[in-house]
């Protein structure tokens, strides 16, 4: 799809792509990991065929836990890709600093680090080891998975063909197919915050991005053409004003105060019999 979206137009796109994990494409289902430089090479290939394109601009190692060690001994390929032209750069999807800082110590071509980072979740280590390397931010998770949009409230549910619905280990964000409730109250604590200059609240999501550090590149995601161009009008209004992002951050910060307060304040076990009130 990517390749006849941008087929005649290929110059005016920056395509990041990532790799690591088998996969079978009829199931559409990721099979194992292959961290070898013979994969790495031939995974590059199938993308430039399947997009169709001669090249990559930013090509990402996917296996975020790989060991230091495992992730370096795949440098000197990425190099070599460099020098024919494959690839333009590379980096690192990791939301692990030391992972991150001894890719981009070690790497004389790596320019970026792909992590979390939303004003739900912010990486200030990872920012910082960004600033140290000169290496970009490309932002997974913007917005939550779609929590930072708004469209979801304590009763909605998401189906079992939907990630959300699954609820792996990793995803935060949701339990059981439903949105947690503790990220929903941080939601409706920043909302006023981000759209107080008249953004949607993904477009303030987004700005608050912007805002936090001059490296980020959020990636949302996007399941319609109206998703595209609200996300893509956030460029519009660029980073948030200094007031609505000192704003943002108070109302976080009561948020996680009264978490705290609620996780020591004592729990009484419950009456094993019903309450009944007049």
């Amino acid at each position: 799809m990517l390749g006849r979206a941008l087929a005649g137009r290929r110059d005016d796109a920056v395509i990041a792509t990532k790799w690591g994990y088998t996969f079978d494409v009829a199931a559409r289902q990721a099979t194992g990991e292959d961290a070898s430089p013979a994969y790495l090479r031939s995974a590059v290939t199938a993308s430039l065929r399947r997009l169709g394109t001669d090249r990559i601009d930013l090509y990402q190692l996917h296996l975020a836990d790989l060991p230091v060690p495992r992730a370096q001994a795949l440098i000197g390929t990425c190099e070599d890709l460099v020098a024919e032209g494959l690839i333009r750069a590379y980096g690192w999807s990791t939301d692990r600093p030391d992972r991150a800082a001894a890719f981009g110590q070690a790497a004389a071509g790596a320019t970026a680090v792909q992590h979390t980072l939303s004003v739900l979740r912010d990486a200030p280590e990872l920012l910082a080891v960004c600033d140290k390397y000169d290496l970009a931010s490309v932002n997974r998770g913007p917005l939550g998975m779609g929590l930072l949009t708004g469209k979801y409230s304590a009763g909605s549910t998401l189906p079992r063909d939907d990630v959300r619905g699954l609820a792996p280990g990793w995803l935060e964000w949701f339990r059981g197919g439903r949105p947690a409730p503790e990220w929903l109250r941080r939601v409706g604590a920043v909302r006023a915050a981000l759209t107080a200059d008249g953004r949607t609240l993904a477009q303030g999501a987004l700005g608050w991005i912007w805002a936090r550090s001059g490296r980020t590149i959020p990636i949302p995601g996007c399941r319609t053409v109206a998703q595209v161009e609200e996300n893509a009008a956030a460029l519009r209004r660029g980073p948030l004003p200094a007031d609505q992002f000192v704003e943002v951050e108070r109302q976080l910060a009561a948020v996680r105060t009264a978490a705290l307060r609620d996780a020591d304040r004592p729990h009484w076990p419950r009456p094993t019999h019903p309450t009944v009130h007049p």
